[in-house]
């Protein structure tokens, strides 16, 4: 077996109600879900999806190492 790697982004819907996710090196690959755990378990299942999919068909499986690290921050101002 072999294991691919792939960042993630998790970000909170617009409307408010649930999550959003999708990986910087699949564009076109997304999921969501009310909650992060069900977002980041329905994205996985899309991005083995995906890499199946491009793997039946003979395409090279990406993997790119862009993405290093998100975070978020806070700045307080007087």
């Amino acid at each position: 077996m072999k294991y691919y790697t792939f960042e993630i982004v998790i970000e909170k819907e617009d409307n408010g109600k649930g999550y959003y996710a999708y990986s910087p090196t699949l564009p076109g690959c997304f999921s969501n879900g009310p909650t992060i755990e069900d977002c980041r378990k329905n994205i996985r299942e899309a991005i083995e999806l995906h890499i199946e999919s491009l793997s039946k068909r003979s395409k090279e499986i990406p993997q790119a190492e862009k993405l290093v690290h998100v975070e978020e921050i806070a700045i307080g101002l007087p």
